[in-house]
């Protein structure tokens, strides 16, 4: 009897350790990647220790980025050849590129991995009224079926595309037309028909955007950052109205004027949907405000210069910004809203995301 006790509890404790192991295993492949808009080199970030630990190069011009659900692929929209570069995940290495329809901005996967869509903005090469360079009619939306890995359709949209995103639920891509064409509309995407369920004008357009969800899933608010004035406006999904209008700017919070192009770029929920993160590239800082009520929580000056975009770690607790001005990516921990790292990476950090890789 008590040898049968003594194994029970050996393989009980054997049974603790393997899930620790395992926990540890799946925590281990958390990586951040991190685009370089100049050059060809894109760094991959261990985010328990804060340094570079692999890259995938000869990617120029990376704008946007996502990855598959279970990390095995690793998307990117590439300008310099109009296309969306696909990644394999365990060799880093580019197995197919997709021709795009136009110059592609950024990027976004529905939460099952089965399809991408990609906003293609004005293409400025129309040279027939030289010295005069218009745009092409080439804005719109790209769909992508990642089981085939082709285009399947383009969303023709007013205007050129630079910010879209999937609504928590899948169900809706909203789709900020802010490139030229006098667009300055959000327009909303039924993702089950790939047609537009509804418009709203906006001024100025919607760019880029973050997305909230209520508590059963589904689409609660858009925050759509207002890059021109250095805010946001808060869309109320169910209303299609805009609820109000934040300036980032904190009592105590020290400028720090630092640009171009645009004030404000960059602007994420945390996964438990408790705070909204917004960077300030004029302010070269990240602001974080409580949710669902969006009182102010506090701002962090970065180290770096030139807030360009953020990703947020599954837990909530950690937030990557990178700083394109200054080529690094400052690390803040969001539950005391401190900086506790600076990393170097490329020229011109661009996007961001995290990866689970494989």
């Amino acid at each position: 009897m008590r040898s049968k006790q003594v194994f029970r509890g050996l393989t009980a404790l054997a049974g603790i350790v393997l899930c620790t192991v395992s926990f540890s295993a799946m925590a281990a492949q958390l990586r951040i990647i991190q685009t370089n808009f100049a050059g060809d080199t894109i760094h991959i970030i261990d985010p328990a220790t804060n340094k570079v630990v692999g890259q995938i190069t000869g990617i120029e011009a990376a704008h946007g980025i996502v990855t598959s659900p279970d990390g095995s692929r690793i998307y990117f929209s590439e300008e310099a050849t109009n296309t969306l570069t696909v990644i394999d995940g365990k060799t880093l290495k580019t197995t197919k590129q997709i021709p795009l329809s136009g110059n592609p901005n950024l990027v976004d996967i529905t939460p099952d991995g089965k399809t991408i869509y990609v906003a293609i903005a004005l293409s400025y090469t129309d040279l027939s009224q030289f010295p005069k360079i218009q745009a092409t009619p080439s804005g719109g939306v790209d769909v992508i079926d990642t089981a085939s890995l082709t285009r399947v359709k383009t969303i023709a949209l007013k205007g050129g595309v630079h910010d879209l995103n999937i609504t928590p639920d899948g169900k809706f891509l909203a789709v900020g037309n802010a490139r030229g064409g006098k667009a300055n509309v959000l327009t909303v995407v039924d993702t089950k028909t790939n047609e537009v369920a509804w418009t709203m004008p906006m001024d100025p357009s919607p760019s880029p955007m973050a997305v909230s969800k209520n508590p059963d899933g589904s689409t609660k608010s858009i925050f759509a950052q207002n890059g021109r004035d250095n805010g946001f406006q808060v869309v109320d999904f169910a209303t299609r109205k805009i609820t109000n209008t934040i300036k980032l700017d904190i009592a105590g919070q020290e400028a720090n004027p630092y640009g171009p192009p645009s004030a404000s770029h960059g602007i994420m929920v945390t996964p438990d949907q408790k705070t909204l993160l917004v960077n300030s590239r004029y302010n070269s800082a990240v602001y974080a405000y409580s949710l669902p009520d969006l009182k102010p929580m506090g701002a962090v000056n970065l180290g770096g210069k030139g807030a360009g975009w953020l990703t947020i770690t599954p837990d909530s607790k950690r937030a990557y910004i990178a700083n394109e001005h200054t080529n690094n990516v400052s690390v803040i921990d969001i539950p005391t809203l401190k900086e506790v790292a600076v990393i170097p990476v490329g020229f011109a950090p661009a996007r961001n995301t995290v990866w689970m890789a494989p």
